[in-house]
């Protein structure tokens, strides 16, 4: 009786008084708003509901810092689900008899237990101002029985350990809240992996996502950035104990964390800015696309100021060059030349300076060996592929050796030398080697000449008859061009389309409709007809003909060929079964169809198909008129970029140009190209963010109206970006199918490509790797309202309009 009595007074003055110092057997900590604070009042612990969440937590945050800030939760994944406020009974942290740390309901129910094994006659429970909550015996409080730091949730502070005790076997690893106002565990982890040469791994699930690359003695290989920073100090330590990162701070008063975040897949380093009174993000990872797990595939290399950014190492060439030149890297590359292991001529490295060092989980290591012995092991095992220094410090100094394919390299700062085996030339054959090599290639140029000369012949009559249908419909045109596609005769396509009926007519276009059709061997196709009464199309026609020929990108349309014959001229698409993309983009209920994944999908491709003609292929090429209407889906909905009737070549080195006739659609154009004539680029990359808008919203750019004034979408995007309520803008039919984050991200991307000057403007690179990290974007400037003010400039000018209500492509607009 007189214990209870004691612990029910006891209990009372923890009610009265708001924060302990410590948690007894006989003092627990109740969910009455009392809290347990550290001795400097830096951290507190307390029982919490995140968000709008009943749940209730107890958990451990910033007791200073406005914004609460949770770095701990004890039962992240074991709530307390009801709190009936009816009831006298409460939720208590509790050190039981046994000495160890439990959490109970307010019916009892066993919650959550620290398991501490070890038991102590007077254990307590301690906050301290590291943020470390330790349970200790009251006559030797520096022995910890357990403590919350061998035990992270998502964020790890200044001195916790990332990693391994290898006697015990514990592994501290970070795992992301599920949510903002859910902190269980989700799939987003990062943490020490061992072997050989131990790597700390981010991941989704159990898919490896990012990792900083082997420690090399003063610095991970793979992470941008000093060794030495103002805010922060930190050491890996691997020995036959432990295996683990910590960080310290340079100067106490700085507040910095590491955060796993879920919503974005970033592990942010956040500071805290007093005089802002908000978190700031100091680095993210991972910090480009190069940063992601194996972009190029084994034995390609990443380089972000690259076009494309992957390359196979020398010495090796693309597994799949179809793949590769659709910027598909995920199979990598394989060996040029075929080798001989051990053989000298045959057998040979080369060295990458500035690499991050490859996966090491096939890997082996020597601490004491020299580089040159380190080569001449890895010339004995023929499953050796590449070679470095263990140590950078000092000259360096170890080996590491890898075996089998090299995965995960890319080009960086903070990289080291990498000696990669290649098959070598034989620079010093013999010269009975060379006189065999001279007889056969002398043989092959023989062969060859005469295969070239046959063929010359071939093709010389077989095109006779091209050439002289070409010069009738062509005659101002001085030299004749060789167009590169196959030649398709009237009577194949008239067959093909059933006459061009009406039913095999897919749409019309501003040169002319455009049918189905389907050839004799049962493929099907797409062909545009030009129109007759369209004087103006044949130079844009032989235009398309002439780019298309040369330009192969999974998210470019194929051109199968072409028909000129009498006065018809017709071009031949392969068939998108799912049309253009604005016929279901803009239609109430097919728009239903497309969830957000698979428009910010298409967003993607679209992207990286602009990208391909502005920089990735053989020509300069800008558009012109992209638009809705040509984007065409296939059967699994991937976009196609068509119609390149309005494209201009330009040189290697061009990226503007001007005209006098403005060809294009309104509510595309660019202002500078639809008011001056300017085009370039940055006006494709003008029409992308319309694009990217109309797909978001589910709305047209030009009919976009409202009751009080008439604005345009991109008008009405930038007056809710500006008023902080841009998720306005999403379409309606999108529901709960998105990520709100990502959605606003690409809203504001968007606006980046709109911007009212062309320079601001994002190039097609930038817009890209914007779509595909996490990186923090620039704000926004105003962009130009196109709609609104060529309207009103055209009030008062003789401009020649040529423009449509099916928006139609337009070109007889004359600029100043």
């Amino acid at each position: 009786m007189a214990i209870a009595l004691i612990c029910n007074l006891l209990l009372l003055f923890s009610q009265i008084c708001s924060a302990a110092v410590t948690i007894t057997q006989l003092e627990p900590l109740s969910d009455n708003g009392t809290t347990l604070v550290s001795k400097e009042g830096t951290f507190e612990l307390g029982f919490f509901s995140p968000g709008s969440s009943n749940n209730r937590y107890i958990g451990i945050w910033y007791k200073n810092i406005a914004v609460r800030t949770v770095v701990w939760v004890a039962n992240r994944d074991n709530p307390i689900t009801h709190n009936n406020n009816n009831d006298s009974r409460t939720n208590k942290l509790v050190v039981n008899q046994e000495g160890n740390l439990v959490l109970f309901s307010q019916n009892e129910t066993l919650v959550w237990s620290a398991n501490a094994t070890k038991k102590v006659p007077n254990p307590i429970l301690q906050l301290l101002d590291s943020g470390n909550l330790v349970l200790t015996d009251a006559n030797e409080e520096t022995v910890f029985l357990w403590q919350s730091f061998d035990f992270p949730c998502d964020k790890l502070l200044p001195g916790m350990k990332l990693g391994w005790d290898l006697k015990s076997g514990l592994n501290r690893k970070l795992t992301a809240w599920k949510a903002w106002d859910d902190p269980s565990s989700g799939d987003f982890t990062w943490g020490v992996e061992l072997g050989s040469n131990p790597d700390i791994v981010m991941r989704k699930g159990e898919t490896e996502y990012f990792r900083t690359g082997p420690y090399t003695g003063n610095m991970f290989s793979g992470v941008y950035g000093p060794r030495n920073n103002p805010l922060y100090e930190y050491v890996f330590i691997n020995n036959k104990d432990e295996v683990y990162y910590r960080y310290t701070l340079r100067n106490a008063s700085v507040i910095t964390i590491i955060v796993m975040n879920q919503t974005l897949y970033l592990r942010h380093r956040l500071t805290w800015i007093p005089e802002a009174k908000a978190w700031t993000i100091y680095q993210s990872l991972p910090i480009d696309s190069c940063d992601v797990y194996n972009t190029c595939g084994p034995n390609g290399k990443c380089a972000i100021a690259g076009s494309p950014i992957c390359q196979c190492l020398d010495g090796f060439v693309p597994k799949s060059s179809q793949q590769w030149n659709a910027m598909d890297w995920r199979e990598g590359c394989v060996r040029s030349a075929e080798w001989k292991c051990g053989v000298k001529d045959r057998d040979g490295f080369r060295r990458f300076p500035a690499m991050k060092l490859p996966n090491s989980t096939f890997s082996w290591v020597n601490a004491s060996m020299t580089l040159e012995e380190c080569r001449n092991r890895c010339l004995t095992n023929c499953s050796c592929t590449a070679y470095s220094n263990l140590d950078t410090r000092g000259g360096g100094s170890g080996c590491s050796i890898w075996l089998g394919d090299l995965l995960d390299l890319r080009l960086i700062e903070s990289g080291q030398d990498l000696y990669v085996r290649i098959a070598t030339s034989d620079t010093h054959g013999k010269h009975g080697r060379r006189k065999k090599v001279i007889a056969v290639a002398s043989a092959v140029a023989s062969l060859v000449f005469v295969m070239l000369l046959t063929f010359c012949i071939y093709m010389t009559k077989y095109k006779g008859k091209m050439k002289t249908k070409m010069a009738t419909v062509d005659k101002n045109e001085g030299k004749q061009e060789d167009l590169e596609l196959p030649f398709f005769d009237l009577a194949t396509l008239v067959k093909a389309t059933n006459n061009f009926s009406i039913e095999n007519k897919l749409g019309e276009g501003g040169f002319g409709p455009v049918y189905k059709g389907t050839l004799v061997d049962g493929q099907e196709i797409a062909i545009k007809r030009l129109s007759r009464s369209s004087g103006q199309g044949l130079k844009e026609f032989r235009n398309e003909v002439i780019l298309c020929a040369k330009l192969q990108h999974r998210n470019l349309v194929k051109v199968i060929g072409y028909c000129i014959e009498q006065e018809e001229k017709m071009l031949l698409y392969e068939y998108m079964p799912n049309k253009s993309l604005d016929l279901i983009i803009f239609d109430t209920y097919q728009s239903k169809s497309l969830d957000w994944q698979i428009r910010f999908s298409i967003l993607n491709a679209i992207a990286r198909g602009l990208l391909y003609l502005h920089q990735d292929s053989r020509l300069r090429i800008i558009h012109r008129d992209l638009k809705l209407s040509n984007i065409l889906l296939d059967n699994d909905m991937n976009p196609k970029i068509s119609d390149f009737g309005l494209a201009r070549i330009c040189g290697s080195d061009q990226v503007e140009g001007s005209t006098s006739i403005i060809v294009g659609t309104h509510g595309y154009m660019a202002p500078e190209y639809a008011i001056d004539g300017l085009f370039s680029t940055k006006s494709d990359v003008f029409s992308f963010g319309v694009v990217l808008l109309e797909i978001l919203s589910g709305k047209k750019n030009r009919a976009f109206t409202f009751q009080d004034s008439n604005h345009n979408l991109i008008d009405h995007a930038w007056s809710l970006w500006k008023e902080g309520t841009p998720e306005l803008l999403i379409d309606a039919c999108l529901e709960n199918s998105y990520d709100l984050f990502e959605v606003v991200r690409c809203i504001q991307i968007g606006l980046l490509c709109l911007q009212h000057h062309p320079n601001d403007r994002p190039n097609m690179t930038s817009v890209v790797v914007m779509l595909t990290s996490k990186n923090v974007l620039p704000e926004p400037k105003e962009p130009g309202f196109l709609i609104r003010r060529i309207s009103k400039e055209e009030d008062s000018s003789n401009r020649q309009t040529s423009s449509s209500v099916n928006e139609a492509s337009i070109s007889l607009l004359n600029a100043r």
